[in-house]
């Protein structure tokens, strides 16, 4: 007997989850132990096709270990995603209830496939790299706010960015452990180190954030990172070719390192150089630099090749 289709979307928050089916109702339990205990036996009695959720910055994390632990498809979209989705399919209203049932149409009709859950300490790598990112920009702000501080603050924030300075010193200790505890990190961090440009940031954020790197073509990869240029045409009028969405971290991190390659790296320069003559705005080329920066990580990761002066190991793949 052929079991029929069902598509489920959950709308994750602190304190419930709001949950939609298609065919079917929808209902509510909360975002507690016994409410994903109860959500996992509603489930079970009529197993999905595929469960669809948004990223909330970690708070889904639990439901979507949870709904992996018990073989059930789970896949994690991005919220712009699906709030372009529902204004294409004219839902502009936006609440709990009804942004779940967005979600189950979302996976009615994209049908996305599920991944595999990262494992616990790609998790927790992936913590500590967010964590890093969060100190520095705070460290930043309040660097800016002594600038124009009056004398009565100054002292409190000179210890405030004392204990930010710190603390960052701590996250960087803990990024070095973390990858220290995996053999495939230690050798993935070899291989990337050996890059000029490449330092311990991108490394972290690469395992942490990216770890389809090696198993994806150039173009797939530097689609999924949001470097690749993205067409603007309409009948005869051609756009500028532009890049957007994508990891973030990822691309923040991957913007540095081509800063430092382009000046350091001989094949990266060359490249930024050779753009640069040919016209194009800086800017524009240092992406062109993340993007071919990516592809070359990529191709080492894919080959297990080191880095040699003078020498591209993407070119193959290029």
């Amino acid at each position: 007997m052929i079991q029929p289709l069902c598509f489920v979307g959950i709308d994750v928050s602190k304190t419930q989850l709001d949950v939609a089916q298609r065919p079917g109702g929808q209902y509510t339990v909360p975002n507690t132990e016994a409410g994903i205990t109860q959500l996992l036996a509603c489930l079970a009695a009529e197993p999905p096709t595929v469960i669809v959720l948004e990223a909330t910055g970690g708070v889904e994390l639990p439901l979507m270990g949870a709904l992996v632990a018990a073989g059930l498809p789970v896949v994690v979209v991005n919220p712009r995603q699906i709030r372009d989705f529902a204004k294409a399919t004219g839902q502009l209203a936006k609440t709990d209830a009804l942004d779940a049932q967005v979600l189950a149409h979302f996976a009615d009709v994209i049908r996305p496939t599920p991944r595999p859950l990262p494992e616990a300490q790609t998790q927790e790598l992936a913590a500590v790299v967010t964590r890093r990112r969060q100190l520095i920009e705070m460290l930043t702000a309040e660097k800016n706010r002594l600038a124009s501080a009056p004398a009565i603050i100054r002292t409190p924030l000179r210890d405030h960015i004392t204990w930010l300075e710190q603390a960052v010193d701590q996250a960087n200790t803990n990024l070095a452990e973390t990858i220290r505890q995996s053999p495939l990190w230690r050798e993935k961090e070899a291989l990337w180190r050996s890059v000029p440009g490449i330092g311990p940031v991108l490394t972290s954020t690469l395992l942490a954030n990216l770890p389809e790197l090696g198993t994806l073509t150039h173009k797939q990869i530097a689609a999924l990172v949001g470097v690749a240029p993205l067409n603007r045409d309409s009948g005869t009028l051609r756009g500028k070719r532009t890049v957007w969405g994508g990891r973030a971290q990822v691309r923040a991190a991957l913007y540095m390192a081509a800063i430092v390659a382009a000046r350091f790296n001989p094949v990266i320069r060359g490249f930024y150089q050779r753009l640069c003559v040919a016209g194009k705005v800086k800017k524009v080329a240092l992406v062109a630099c993340m993007r071919k920066l990516l592809t070359i990580v990529n191709a080492m990761l894919k080959h297990r090749t080191l880095w040699r002066q003078g020498t591209e190991p993407a070119r193959a793949e290029v």
